[in-house]
């Protein structure tokens, strides 16, 4: 796919190296087509590596998209120079008054934290509001799938004694879905989180779908709003050593932190890991764009609703 980005981001070098299409700002400028509007608000701490994984995934398509970073006012991280942000991500005061035709927000390290005392709770929630009424469908990953089912729904998370690590094999629920066109009948994922939800709590919403689960790893997806919400309690974005890369973070520091499960080929961390789930990552973000991304949102933009 043509997705538009600054000429600039480091993302760009290195897919380029993997043979993907990524079309800069200065290319797109000279096509006469109307773009999709993507937007991502990236919470995770090292945000050079998400840009760069999300951007993977939403380069497998035809359609031309253009990209907007958003960060937060009220933090700054720790782990990505400030000039990297001041060039290539906007504040969200910045883009309130925009529609978007997606939004996908990430996950944080803020798990165990209570979600009232994330210091940036109140911005963040305020955000979720604003995409209900500016953007067609929303993504939302990991931890952020956890604050949106508890802010929108009232679906408590429920800490894990140890934390669930590695790729584990799920299920369809509802096969007719369009967000699992061409999925097989078993996918893999990855997990890395200290929290969950539970069926039980979900299914107590009657505006909430289970529509993955996992036998080890507990709900998968959730859809509310036909589609419009999407939470997602794995990582299908995670490049393939990146599991490897916060196992030996975390030994590294010295916590109590188990081999990522059916990830080392062999279950041998001197090993290589084995990637089970590109394929369906790939099918996941394309599906998304395609069904209920270009096909829901109105070509005049600012009449999203």
């Amino acid at each position: 796919m043509p997705l538009t980005i600054p000429a600039e981001l480091p993302a760009i070098k290195t897919l380029k190296k993997e043979n993907i299409f990524v079309m800069d700002s200065k290319r797109a400028s000279t096509q006469d087509v109307r773009p999709l509007k993507i937007a991502v608000l990236n919470l995770m701490p090292i945000k050079i590596t998400t840009e760069t994984d999300l951007i993977r995934l939403l380069s497998n398509s035809p359609l031309q998209i253009e990209v907007d970073f958003i960060k937060l006012k009220s933090h700054t991280s720790k782990n990505t120079p400030i000039g990297h942000l001041k060039m290539f991500y906007k504040d969200f005061d910045y883009i309130r008054g925009q529609k978007y035709d997606g939004m996908i927000v990430t996950g944080a390290p803020v798990e165990r934290m209570n979600f009232e005392e994330v210091n940036y709770w109140d911005e963040l929630t305020d955000i979720f509001d604003w995409a209900q009424h500016h953007v067609t469908s929303t993504l939302y990953i990991c931890w952020a799938a956890l604050a949106g089912l508890y802010h929108f729904y009232n679906v408590p998370k429920h800490d894990l004694d140890t934390k669930r690590f590695g790729v584990f094999k799920h299920t369809v629920s509802d096969k007719k879905n369009p967000i699992f066109r061409g999925f097989d009948d078993e996918f893999f994922v990855p997990h890395s989180r200290y929290s969950e939800i539970r069926k039980e709590d979900i299914d107590k919403v009657k505006d909430l779908k289970i529509i993955s689960e996992s036998a080890d790893s507990g709900i998968y997806m959730v859809m509310a709003r036909k589609g419009r919400e999407f939470f997602i309690t794995g990582h299908p974005e995670y490049a393939p050593n990146t599991l490897a890369d916060e196992y030996r973070r975390d030994l590294d520091k010295g916590l109590d932190i188990a081999i990522p499960i059916n990830y080392f080929r062999d279950d041998d961390p001197s090993k290589e890991p084995v990637v089970r789930w590109k394929s369906h990552a790939n099918l996941l973000y394309t599906n998304w764009l395609n069904y209920f991304v270009y096909q829901e949102t109105p070509y005049d933009i600012n009449t999203i609703e």
